[in-house]
């Protein structure tokens, strides 16, 4: 069975060339995408963080899954690259973009909790994890990708890798599944006890 998606969101092609012109090779893959899509269907009305906007990669893919009255805020440390999905995404009255390190906004945030958080840059997944934990919503979902080596991956990453995946399988109030797919993912549902 082949398990490339086949619907892709309408501006992913144009933010993948713009990907390649900025050098920005750090996007999710497409077996990635599909499952947020699929996630973030699964949430009418849902509210959904993302951690690392890139070029919009990944909240193309979101908003793809997403009802009307969902909304996405999605934060990213370069303003540069995020400019890229402001541009392609921005008209799209759902998302909100932050520009500014992530860790800092998890710290700040006052909000309610997330239906799902996808957390595909450092703070939220390997710095700042038990504040990104707090923000999901009993019965929410947690979603993390590029667990398998990645380019450019420090020397020592491997380790941070399986310490945090120790992390997340020994917490009560989430239930974990690895997932030996696309760059490696794990994918985590808060329990509501």
């Amino acid at each position: 069975m082949d398990d490339t998606p086949t619907r892709i969101p309408a501006a992913l092609p144009s933010l993948r060339s713009r990907a390649r012109d900025a050098g920005f090779i750090m996007s999710s893959e497409d077996r990635t995408g599909s499952l947020l899509a699929a996630l973030s269907a699964a949430r009418p009305a849902g509210r959904i963080l993302e951690l690392g906007t890139g070029v919009g990669e990944g909240a193309a893919w979101l908003l793809s899954g997403m009802d009307a009255d969902s909304s996405l805020t999605t934060v990213e440390l370069d303003d540069s690259v995020q400019a890229v999905a402001r541009e392609q995404l921005g008209d799209d009255p759902r998302v909100t973009f932050v520009s500014g390190d992530g860790g800092a906004w998890l710290e700040d945030f006052g909000g309610a909790p997330f239906d799902l958080v996808f957390a595909d840059t450092w703070p939220g997944k390997f710095t700042h994890l038990d504040r990104a934990l707090g923000l999901v919503a009993p019965g929410g979902t947690y979603l993390i990708d590029d667990l398998f080596p990645q380019p450019g991956w420090p020397e020592d990453h491997e380790a941070s890798v399986e310490r945090l995946l120790a992390e997340l399988e020994a917490r009560e109030d989430f239930r974990c599944v690895r997932m030996a797919w696309a760059s490696g993912l794990l994918m985590a549902v808060r329990t509501a006890a």
